[in-house]
């Protein structure tokens, strides 16, 4: 075995085990408690897992704080510890970040370079980012990608089941065995760069006539499978402006409105990360002029038919066509839908579409805090489904609804008041599946990825 493959193999055996004693200590509490009816503390228990995979950072990190947003995937005691979890790592010092630039543009890599902050000005979970400027004077960010992430995420999706069998013996009523494929694939996708670099150019190419939302332009001389240099774009965080006026907030609220709505409803595209860090604000005479997009790692490419089935289901809610519901669900990969079954999933569809049905000024939720927002209506959906059986989620269907329970908090963050029925329907107007078809092609074979993503 070459010593680079040897390496890697031992950095993926060391993470098995990490990830796996920590996380299999609290699974095996479950299974304890189930085997022999031992009383469990459950929210200890979700302490001790939020503890042990904060200790861990990285993927796996990553991977829990997006299993919180889900509704129902995880037990309420669990969701609220892990979405206490920071997403930040400790990040990479200097001498280990010149070794990775090293690796990354060679030996002369800080002569290409104006200037290049030492300290990063942000740490997640997969990389970094330092500012920089090029030898032109132009403001740069570049996310340099944590060494052995390929292993580190390998070793952490397949430690994943321990985390759905956590869930099983919860009695679900959820079957989560397509949302595990469908969260492997994207982390995967997020440690390829020069993938992300396409992603910022389909975005350019959605948006680029958009006045509310910037998108960053990328710089190829400066960017690898692991580095990504993007334009610096200046802004403040979002809940910054919480306290504004409201006009100012309304603002705000219609661009993450665009940025969302518009690539999905037209191009079949969206943006699957809708966390807060992922958005700052430019300002723009003195009041806020709308986002700057940051991070387009978790990016989700749908087949057309799929954006065809939202928009039935829309005009099935709105009309109250049973028919057109029941072939939208179908449309997404929902089987074996008997009328009760569609009742309970109705229940999720009139909170998610509710705001887009309501043609008036609203707050995405009256009287909802975003820490709560679905969680009432995920609950009754589970009791609902326990009386008729296991429901099987389509893999498409799991960062739509994560990213609308996402964007939903976003709204409730910034308590903006729109008319989201008329910023709906404007996003769909003269809307055919054969048109997101074209355009979707067209936009994928300008960035140079395959039809479908």
């Amino acid at each position: 075995m070459p010593d680079l493959e040897k390496n890697r193999f031992s950095a993926r055996a060391a993470r098995y085990a990490r990830v796996g004693t920590n996380v299999g200590s609290v699974a095996a509490k479950f299974a304890a408690s189930r085997l022999f009816g031992l009383g469990l503390d459950r929210g200890k228990n979700a302490s001790e897992l939020a503890a042990a995979l904060g200790g861990l950072k990285g993927p796996i990190m990553k991977v829990a704080q997006l299993m919180a947003t889900i509704p129902d995937l995880m037990p309420p005691e669990y969701v609220e510890e892990l979405q206490k979890l920071q997403s930040e790592a400790p990040p990479m010092g200097w001498a280990f970040v010149k070794r990775r630039m090293t690796a990354e543009l060679g030996a002369g890599w800080q002569e290409k370079f104006a200037e290049f902050e030492h300290h990063p000005a942000a740490a997640a979970s997969l990389g970094q980012v330092h500012r920089a400027r090029s030898l032109t004077g132009k403001p740069l960010a570049a996310k340099l990608q944590y060494p052995d992430m390929q292993s580190a995420v390998e070793a952490d999706l397949q430690q994943l089941e321990w985390l759905f069998a956590i869930h099983r013996r919860m009695d679900p009523v959820i079957d989560t065995s397509e949302i595990a494929k469908e969260i492997g694939a994207r982390v995967r996708e997020e440690l390829d760069y020069r993938r992300e670099a396409k992603h910022v150019g389909l975005y350019r190419a959605m948006l680029g006539g958009s006045g509310l939302v910037r998108v960053p332009g990328v710089w190829p001389e400066y960017s690898t499978g692991r580095l990504l240099t993007l334009d610096w774009l200046d802004g403040a965080k979002l809940l910054a402006h919480k306290e504004d006026p409201l006009e100012a907030r309304n603002q705000i609220g219609r661009a993450m409105f665009t940025a969302w709505w518009f690539p999905f409803s037209r191009y079949g595209i969206i943006h699957g990360d809708p966390h807060l860090g992922n958005y700052t604000v430019f300002d723009e005479g003195g009041t806020p002029g709308g986002i700057n997009l940051l991070d387009y790692g978790c990016i989700r490419i749908f087949p057309p038919k799929f954006v065809g089935g939202v928009v039935d289901l829309y005009n099935g809610l709105r009309t109250d066509d049973r028919d057109l519901v029941v072939h939208a669900y179908e449309t997404w990969g929902f089987t074996k839908l008997s009328r009760e079954v569609i009742d309970t999933l109705n229940i999720w569809a009139k909170f998610i579409y509710g705001p887009l049905l309501d043609d008036r000024e609203r707050t995405i939720a009256d009287g909802v805090k975003p820490s709560e927002y679905g969680r009432r209506e995920a609950f009754r959906v589970h009791q609902g489904l326990k009386k008729q059986g296991r429901v099987r989620v389509p893999r498409e269907f799991v960062f739509m609804d994560r990213a609308a329970i996402g964007l939903g908090g976003v709204f409730l963050h910034l308590n903006a008041k729109l008319n989201f029925h008329r910023l709906f329907n404007e996003a769909i107007e003269k809307f055919s599946v054969a048109q997101v078809d074209k355009r979707q092609a067209a936009a994928l074979k300008t960035v140079g990825l395959p039809p479908g993503g």
